[in-house]
């Protein structure tokens, strides 16, 4: 027999740790299926596209309480839009976009919690900073002041055994132990969002306080938009 959203959403919730967030990546998920999910308890949802979270969110209005993640690339003319519609921005993948970030905040009055993202080993197919280019940048992002910078978000390259895998995460967690020492004051990290479907426990082994589960909760993607944005396959869950 197949497993329900809400049974599926139980099982996993019963064996994470009650710290741990657990953000449903809702990427060409249904809004039937969202409210399947918030229904279940879920009040985080990710989204990859800007275009897609907005068509939905219109949908949602009526459920309260939602947190809604941006876990997909933001090019930067989709920053604005972003501030917006998400209270959580994980992808922020440079300097460039972090600054353009923090003007469009200041001019709307809000401020974004802000994951930085990071690349622990070199990927092609992956945004975000490296070791050395963040460990450089810091100063400068300390200098955001209309961003709430609480945390670093990785995606480890495909193709990696499991501990290699864990390594990632660990090397994550370190790299936020690491900038904290420096006791930057705008620069609060806590967070991890670190771990998918596919590799969700290495995370939570290595620390996570959020991990991002889409095809785990949802079943394999049941729509698509025919209005595609440019991305790389970031937010995947």
């Amino acid at each position: 027999m197949v497993e329900s959203i809400t049974e599926r959403i139980t099982k996993i919730r019963s064996n994470l740790p009650a710290s741990i967030r657990i953000i449903a990546v809702t990427k060409q998920v249904s809004v039937d299926a969202i409210r399947t999910a918030y229904a279940a308890g879920i009040r985080d949802f990710g989204e990859n596209k800007v275009q897609e979270a907005e068509e939905k969110q219109g949908q949602l209005r009526d459920l309260p309480n939602i947190t809604w993640h941006m876990i997909g690339h933001l090019q930067g003319n989709k920053a604005a839009k972003a501030l917006q519609q998400f209270q959580w921005i994980h992808s922020v993948d440079n300097l460039k976009l972090a600054k353009r970030l923090d003007r469009l905040a200041e001019e709307l009055s809000c401020s974004p919690n802000i994951c930085l993202q990071v690349k622990i080993l070199p990927d092609p197919n992956k945004y975000g900073w490296s070791i050395p280019e963040l460990i450089t940048d810091l100063s400068q992002l300390n200098q955001c002041q209309n961003l709430k910078i609480k945390g670093l978000m990785t995606i480890p390259p495909q193709g990696l055994d499991h501990g290699q895998t864990l390594s990632v995460f660990e090397k994550t967690q370190e790299l936020a132990q690491e900038i904290s020492k420096k006791n930057l004051s705008n620069l609060n990290i806590q967070e991890l969002s670190m771990g998918m479907s596919e590799d969700y426990n290495l995370a939570i082994t290595a620390g996570t306080t959020m991990v991002r589960l889409g095809r785990i909760l949802f079943g394999e993607r049941r729509i698509t938009h025919k209005k595609v944005e440019s991305s790389s396959p970031l937010g995947r869950g």
